[in-house]
Formats: C-alpha cells, sequence, structure tokens
C-alpha cells in the first residue's frame, strides 16, 4: 500500500502543485528541462514502486494457506498489471524519445522549430494521456484494496 501511495501520491502532486508552480515561475525552455528531469526520476520511483508491490504481491501469494485469487482478485492483477505495463512504456521508450524531442525544438530556428514542435507534442500528447490513465489506474487499486479490508 505504501508503494502505491507513492506512486499515485507523487503523480498527484506533480500534477497538482509542481507543474504549474514551475510554469507560472520560469520560463517555457528552463522549465521543460526542469520537468523533464523530474520526471524522469519519478519515472524511477515508479519503476521501484510497481517492483514492491510486484514482490509484496507475491509473499502475499505465496505465504497464505488460500488460493491467489482469494489473496489478490482479477480486477487487481490486471490493474496492477496495465500499470507496469504503462509505466515500462513510459520509463523506456517515450519520456526518453519527448526529452530527445524536447532538446531538438530548443535547439531548432525558425521554420524548422514548429516541425520539431509538432513532433514534440505529438509524443508529449501520449506521454501525459499515458500518465494520467496511470493516475486513474492507481486511484481504482486504491477503492479495489479499501472494498476488500471493508469486507473483511
Amino acid at each position: 500500500m505504501l508503494a502505491l501511495a507513492v506512486w499515485v501520491g507523487g503523480l498527484v502532486s506533480i500534477i497538482a502543485a509542481v507543474i504549474p508552480a514551475v510554469f507560472n515561475t520560469i520560463s517555457m525552455e528552463t522549465g521543460g528541462r526542469m520537468l523533464t528531469r523530474m520526471f524522469q526520476g519519478y519515472d524511477r520511483l515508479a519503476l521501484v514502486s510497481a517492483g514492491l508491490i510486484a514482490a509484496g504481491t507475491l509473499v502475499r501469494i505465496y505465504g497464505s494457506t488460500g488460493t491467489w485469487r482469494e489473496q489478490i482478485g482479477m480486477t487487481e492483477l490486471t490493474l496492477l498489471a496495465t500499470m507496469v505495463v504503462i509505466v515500462a512504456t513510459l520509463v523506456f521508450w517515450l519520456t526518453p524519445e519527448t526529452a530527445r524531442l524536447q532538446e531538438i525544438v530548443f535547439g531548432a530556428k525558425d521554420d524548422a522549430k514548429r516541425i520539431a514542435y509538432d513532433n514534440f507534442f505529438a509524443y508529449h500528447r501520449v506521454a501525459r494521456a499515458l500518465y494520467i490513465t496511470n493516475l486513474g489506474l492507481g486511484v481504482t487499486v486504491l477503492c479495489v484494496k479499501v472494498k476488500q479490508w471493508a469486507r473483511k
């Protein structure tokens, strides 16, 4: 639960507080670079959280006397697996590619800058949608866990 809270809470903090503060305080280029590094750090934290959740789930399954379905339902397992796939996609593909395209934008001039922005925002929109999807899935997992606890 702690790893899930860090994963979800970290993203809520970034979206609700950090991003608005950065772009309302410093320039777009400096803020963009800062947020890129911050998301790279968050991605590593999310990977560690995913590993802890997977390890905790395995301990819970193998350490119990009941079946694995009694310990973790298919809904929770599906949600967690989807979250892990999304975070892996972000960490190993989208975030590095978005950072690369961002540097091209900041180095481009005139007409090339417009094309570079178009390329950057194509990836950025997908990454943003995946972060928001992961946030929604994480909140859903928390609700599923609370519902399981309420039944016990």
